[in-house]
């Protein structure tokens, strides 16, 4: 898990490793082995509701719905998290960057370690 995902929220500037911004922080999924992700009861807070339940679902679901990710990799980005890039350009298709793509978190930039075509695309 990477603790640097928590810095990083929706409408963030995103920049490639030369620099170039890219594009906008769409949104954030957390690592999946946080432990502050709800589950059973845990110290007497109360578990998520189905409403918000099914919503979080829907959320993933529909981000993944189309992309066509392969189902390791799409475990594996549950698992540790990750975030959905709005990339810039009109025809440019949104992506996915990796926890340990990100090199620096600062003000309000997300710094890659990579180029945008080591990204994962959206199909």
């Amino acid at each position: 898990m990477s603790d640097i995902l928590f810095d990083i929220h929706k409408g963030m500037r995103v920049e490639d490793a030369h620099g170039h911004e890219i594009g906008t922080v769409e949104w954030v999924h957390l690592s999946d082995e946080t432990p502050s992700t709800p589950t059973a009861d845990a110290g007497g807070t109360e578990p998520l509701s189905n409403e918000r339940k099914s919503s979080f679902v829907d959320l993933i679901l529909d981000a993944f719905r189309t992309d066509e990710i392969p189902q390791v990799l799409h475990d594996r980005m549950l698992r540790e998290g990750f975030i959905r890039l709005d990339a810039d350009g009109m025809f440019a298709a949104d992506r996915y960057v990796l926890a340990e793509q990100v090199a620096s978190v600062s003000g309000d930039c997300v710094k890659l370690n990579v180029e945008r075509d080591a990204l994962i695309k959206e199909r």
